[in-house]
């Protein structure tokens, strides 16, 4: 499997869908952010600004094109503009998308998730865990190639196949809309340091 590289990244998981408040599996359908994760979104500008003068400032944005995740994009994007700060690029990579969860999509949340991340049960017509770990951190490593330090605006279950390249407990349920710092250890066998940037809310 590919490497994580040791390159620091920004992580936003997208704002509350309809599907989120009810507890179902979305993976690779593309439901739209709801009201409350429009307001999610917006607040998230409140969250990044104050890390953005004590930590080292994302200077692009990469998201998932699925739309609740390129909506979260746009809206904190925007949100920066009006704060006074440059428009950063914002382009999307497929390889950002949500797993592909098969059968289960649709589907209340179950409890066989373990499973899954242990490669021991894949959901008929799923993918599999190893090949969302490769394909994420493949895009990852896309990002922070291009020079700079990315935000990375995804998943929930991508960001869990994150967690495990970076050597951390997989199976961690990451908030909507929550800005997470990620730094790297001295080698690929460290663990990350991940720091949630949410302490501080400004106005």
């Amino acid at each position: 499997m590919t490497q994580l590289d040791l390159r620091p990244y920004w992580y936003l998981r997208h704002g509350q869908t309809d599907w989120n408040r009810e507890g179902l599996s979305q993976g690779r359908t593309d439901v739209p952010l709801n009201a409350t994760g429009i307001e999610q979104a917006g607040a998230a500008v409140g969250f990044v600004l104050p890390g953005l003068k004590t930590l080292t400032p994302f200077t692009h944005i990469v998201s998932s094109p699925l739309d609740r995740a390129f909506q979260t994009a746009a809206i904190l994007r925007e949100g920066l503009i009006t704060h006074g700060l440059e428009a950063l690029p914002l382009e999307t990579d497929d390889g950002l998308e949500e797993v592909c969860f098969g059968e289960q999509e649709g589907q209340p949340m179950g409890d066989w998730y373990d499973s899954w991340i242990a490669g021991e049960y894949t959901p008929q017509g799923a993918e599999r865990f190893e090949d969302l770990k490769t394909r994420a951190v493949d895009a990852v490593n896309r990002a922070t190639q291009l020079g700079g330090v990315p935000l990375i605006v995804a998943h929930g279950a991508l960001f869990r196949a994150l967690r495990a390249a970076m050597n951390l407990p997989a199976n961690v349920r990451l908030p909507n809309a929550t800005p997470l710092w990620l730094e790297p250890g001295e080698t690929t066998a460290d663990a990350w340091t991940l720091t949630v940037v949410s302490d501080s809310p400004t106005a």
